[in-house]
């Protein structure tokens, strides 16, 4: 059965594909474990005889050991959030965890999976990962199970992936907006190329629409979730001859941002606009006013999916490949009903 083999090397996926039945079925079997029906083992063991496989090396005796933990970036302190989350599942369970990014550039990306393969990494942990197609079937050859935190788009990996109800969220911040009387409501984006990004635009486009306000283009700006495109997207709404009475930045460095312009530009928050991120960092409380954000459940997202990846490690089937964490909004004090 040629259909065994991944460019010539016999692999637990290539072995399942060949089998008709999952990865964590065919780990099951080689692992020894009771719960894969008699036929089913008996199938898989014939092909793992027939092509000769044989388990990576291994110097420990059982479970997981080193897990790999990527970013595009770490200059952001949401990043720090999901490692906390990742760190105290891996650290209780006695596994090593290795953090790098991989700066968005295909060279770092493919660095990065020669250095996975040379350290016999047990897992993957990707976040908002924008690694391209040509490099997922790297990573499948690797035969390394693999979870995605908060997705960029729509994934091409057949793995779990572990995100937030950005959709909902993005939509019970504009409804708190339209609730204190705004109907003018200036919205900065996140990168456009992320799901995350566009579900967030869509809720708020939602609420704006269930109560009877036209979505206006002209309200909102370009973003990229870091501290100046928020700046300079507020800077460009205030400068508008009738400016939004409130703010809604998709996410909380964006909102810090927006804080800066309305500040430079002699107004106050919230008693002249309003204000919302998204996020909930640590510093949305300690911000002047604290900071009306919508709550990503970041560190349990990251704990999720260590705990999903241990599982699959295990040789686990994982009956939910697709999680959704709920987001809440945190009412503070930079909102307000307008002042006109």
């Amino acid at each position: 059965m040629s259909g065994a083999t991944d460019g010539g090397r016999v692999t637990i996926t290539s072995i399942a594909r060949a089998a008709g039945v999952s990865v964590p079925t065919v780990s099951r079997v080689v692992n020894g474990r009771a719960d894969v029906s008699p036929e089913t083992r008996k199938r898989v063991e014939d092909l793992l005889r027939e092509h000769g496989y044989r388990r990576r090396p291994s110097t420990r005796p059982s479970g997981a050991g080193l897990i790999d933990l990527v970013f595009n970036d770490l200059d952001s302190p949401w990043a720090v959030e999901i490692i906390r989350g990742v760190e105290d599942v891996a650290h209780g369970a006695g596994v090593g965890t290795v953090v790098s990014a991989v700066h968005h550039r295909q060279a770092s990306a493919r660095a990065w999976l020669l250095e996975v393969r040379a350290r016999a990494s047990d897992g993957v942990i990707l976040v908002t990962s924008d690694i391209e197609p040509p490099l997922h079937e790297e990573l499948r050859k690797l035969d390394v199970p693999t979870v995605v935190v908060d997705p960029a788009g729509v994934p091409t990996l057949d793995v779990p992936t572990v995100g937030a109800t950005n959709w909902s969220g993005g939509m019970s911040a504009t409804s708190h907006l339209l609730e204190l009387g705004h109907r003018r409501i200036g919205f900065i984006t996140g990168p456009k190329r992320l799901l995350c990004s566009r579900a967030r635009l869509d809720g708020h486009r939602a609420a704006l629409e269930s109560a009877g306000v036209a979505f206006d283009e002209s309200l909102v700006r370009d973003g990229d979730f870091y501290h100046e495109s928020g700046f300079l997207g507020a800077m460009s709404l205030l400068s508008m001859p009738e400016p939004p009475t409130a703010i809604f930045a998709s996410s909380d460095q964006m909102a810090l941002g927006v804080y800066e312009a309305v500040r430079q530009r002699g107004l106050h928050v919230p008693a002249e606009i309003s204000v919302v991120g998204f996020d909930d960092l640590p510093e949305a409380r300690w911000a002047s006013p604290p900071l009306t954000t919508v709550r990503q459940p970041l560190a349990e997202m990251g704990l999720h999916a260590a705990r999903v990846l241990l599982r699959m490690i295990q040789g686990e089937n994982i009956v939910s490949p697709r999680v959704e964490l709920a987001t809440a909004l945190s009412l503070r004090e930079s909102t307000a009903p307008p002042a006109r």
